[in-house]
């Protein structure tokens, strides 16, 4: 209840967001610096023509980044500094060039004010607009929760795609009678396709997980799903997702494992770091190439033992060299021998570490262009070891 909760208010908090003020760009600062820089120049070279006709410049660069009042009272400053400026020479006041220019402001100065107020339109429906986007996303791909029936859990995930919420990869985690159940996937593609995808098998995830007690079943209707709901119902053959379904039964100390096409979860635990063996099938979508039930793989699951799941923008981000990221060895060389310290401690290293392998290549996983999600999970009951390290 309490979690439910949590994730009530976070929904809130998105539907009510506005942009927080950051540092001033030089935008901003550069129709603050003009002005003075125009007059202080008139002042010490005591110019026969006044340099009043920079002030014209100015109105447009404050509709940049003011508001139409801020723009409208720079335009109002500029006209009278244009006339001070042309009445320190006698005669120039009133002279038709710079009459003219005193309207050429003006004018100047309205449409700048139409083009801040348009400005400012266009960044509020920005706002609303991503607003939706982050509930959507809180929709679909829930926040990881702390703890789900008997297991702990951490995680992240993030899309690819510059400035996207949601992209091509999924999650989910839920307590049935069967046990805890978990699904993490990624979707071939990118773009609306892909987040109709990840809806239709979230969707039928949430509902189906809670009603068919085989693993296999539940994956047969994963893909039912798909083939309604989703792009290759549209027409897209290609369209596949690779997934791991796992299922906790309570009480027996083990994971089973439906592995359509996904990467195989590593497990760190005090005897080591390995890959778990899974029976891979064809991915949800492509199963009518090569019909056969999913075999179920069953594997110990103990208190200590962290299961780490992910997509393939962690394991494929790449270094300078071109390299994979090597998530197996680098788990091996943090946890090896020692206590994990709980799902976040896992969970922490992988993001911090992936982006440490991929910093400055182009196609690494900051500013990347791959989804990536990570799910680590854990039975409660082992405190962390005195000989774990910290990040």
């Amino acid at each position: 209840m309490a979690q439910t909760r949590g994730a009530a208010a976070r929904a809130a908090g998105v539907l009510r967001w506005r942009p927080r003020p950051g540092s001033r760009t030089w935008a901003w600062w550069l129709p603050v610096l003009l002005v003075p820089l125009a007059v202080l120049i008139d002042l010490a070279f005591r110019s026969r023509e006044p340099l009043s006709f920079v002030l014209v410049g100015v109105p447009p660069l404050a509709a940049a980044t003011r508001s139409p009042r801020g723009t409208a009272l720079a335009t109002a400053i500029c006209v009278l500094l244009e006339m001070w400026m042309a009445s320190r020479l006698p005669g120039h006041l009133t002279e038709q060039h710079h009459v003219a220019l005193y309207l050429a402001t003006v004018l100047i100065g309205m449409a700048s004010v139409l083009l801040a107020r348009q400005r400012v339109r266009a960044e509020a429906h920005l706002i609303e607009a991503r607003s939706v986007a982050e509930a959507v996303q809180l929709t679909l791909l829930r926040p990881v929760p702390e703890r789900v029936g008997p297991l702990r859990a951490a995680g992240f995930y993030e899309a690819g795609e510059g400035g996207a919420l949601v992209g091509g990869d999924l999650y989910d985690l839920c307590e049935t009678p069967f046990g805890v159940r978990v699904l993490i996937g990624d979707v071939r593609g990118k773009g609306l396709d892909a987040v109709q995808t990840v809806s239709a098998v979230l969707g039928a995830f949430r509902v189906s997980a809670h009603e068919w007690a085989d693993l296999g079943k539940l994956a047969e209707r994963l893909e039912l799903s798909i083939a309604r709901n989703s792009g290759r119902a549209a027409g897209d053959a290609e369209l596949f997702v690779t997934a791991l379904l796992l299922e906790f039964p309570t009480g027996t100390g083990e994971v089973r494992i439906v592995d359509r096409g996904h990467p195989a979860p590593v497990l760190v635990g005090r005897a080591g770091t390995r890959l778990l063996r899974t029976s891979p099938s064809l991915p949800l979508g492509l199963g009518e190439l090569c019909p056969a039930e999913s075999e179920v793989t069953t594997h110990t699951f103990d208190p200590g033992d962290v299961l780490v799941l992910y997509t393939d923008g962690v394991s494929e981000a790449r270094n300078g060299d071109g390299t994979f990221y090597p998530l197996l060895d680098r788990l091996a060389e943090r946890f090896d021998g020692r206590m994990a310290g709980g799902p976040e401690t896992v969970a922490s290293f992988v993001r911090a570490d992936a982006d440490l392998w991929s910093a400055g290549s182009e196609g690494g996983t900051e500013g990347g262009t791959d989804d990536r999600a990570v799910l680590t999970l854990a039975l409660p009951g082992a405190p962390d070891h005195p000989g774990t390290k910290r990040l």
